[in-house]
C-alpha cells in the first residue's frame, strides 16, 4: 500500500498531521519488518565513512601538524522524517522502494577548517577504491537562494557483515566552522512559527547578508593561511 491511498480523501492542511498519525506510522512498521537491522546496517555505513574521514585527519596530524577536521557529525533519519520523505515522493512502504528512493537515510557532516580543506577531502574520499560516487552538489561554488553553502555528496559504501557485503548509500555533507554556524542559526530561526510574511521576508533578507558576510570571513581565513 503507498502512502497516497492514505491521504487521498485527507484535506491538504490535515495531510501533513495525518502523516504522523498511529494508523500512518504502523503501516510503515507492518510493511518494514526488518527496518531495526536495516537502520543497523546504515549505522554501520555511518561508522565507516567517519572512520575514513578519522584515519585521513590522522595522517595530515602526523605529516603537516594540523587537523583539517574540526569535527565530525552523523545522524540516521528518524521515523517522522523518513515518514515525510516517502509522503512527498510517493514512494511505496518496503524496504527495496526505501532504499532505492531515498539517498540521505545515513548522514555524516564534517566540518572543516578551511574551505580549501572541503574539497582536499572529497577528492581523498572519493579516490578510495571501495567508495562510489553517486551524485555531488556543491553548494559553496552554487550556493543555495537562501545562501546556504555546503558540499554534498551522495557515496556507495560497503559494509562488511558476518556473511555477506552489503552496498550502503550516505549522505556526506563537507562545510566550513563559519558555514556550519549559519545553517544551524538559520535552521532555528526559519521554522519559528506565527511569523508575518513581511518579517519572514526581513529575516530571509537579513540571513542572506550574514551568509554573504559569512563566505567572506571564510575566504579571509584563507588567504591569512594561505600567508603562513
Amino acid at each position: 500500500m503507498e502512502i497516497k491511498k492514505i491521504l487521498q480523501n485527507k484535506a491538504p492542511q490535515a495531510a501533513m498531521k495525518h502523516l504522523m498519525s498511529d494508523e500512518i506510522m504502523d503501516l510503515i512498521r507492518k510493511n518494514m519488518k526488518p527496518k531495526d537491522t536495516i537502520m543497523a546496517y546504515y549505522r554501520c555505513a555511518i561508522m565507516e565513512v567517519e572512520t575514513k574521514f578519522k584515519v585521513l585527519n590522522e595522517q595530515f596530524s602526523l605529516e603537516y601538524d594540523r587537523n583539517p577536521i574540526e569535527s565530525i557529525k552523523s545522524r540516521t533519519k528518524s521515523m517522522e522524517s523518513l515518514a515525510k520523505k516517502i509522503r512527498d515522493k510517493n514512494i511505496p512502504i518496503s524496504v527495496e522502494a526505501i532504499e532505492e528512493n531515498i539517498n540521505d537515510i545515513a548522514g555524516v557532516r564534517v566540518i572543516c577548517s578551511f574551505c580549501e580543506d572541503i574539497y582536499m577531502l572529497a577528492d581523498c574520499l572519493l579516490k578510495q577504491d571501495d567508495i562510489t560516487l553517486i551524485e555531488r552538489k556543491d553548494y559553496i561554488k552554487n550556493p543555495k537562494p537562501n545562501g546556504y553553502r555546503s558540499l554534498h555528496l551522495i557515496i556507495s559504501v560497503p559494509i562488511f557483515l558476518k556473511d555477506e557485503k552489503r552496498d550502503m548509500k550516505v549522505e556526506v555533507q563537507l562545510r566550513t566552522i563559519a558555514m556550519d554556524f549559519w545553517a544551524s542559526l538559520e535552521h532555528k530561526i526559519r521554522y519559528k512559527k506565527n511569523l508575518s510574511e513581511e518579517l519572514q521576508k526581513e529575516l530571509a533578507e537579513e540571513l542572506l547578508y550574514c551568509a554573504n558576510q559569512s563566505a567572506e570571513l571564510d575566504r579571509k581565513m584563507q588567504r591569512i593561511r594561505n600567508q603562513i
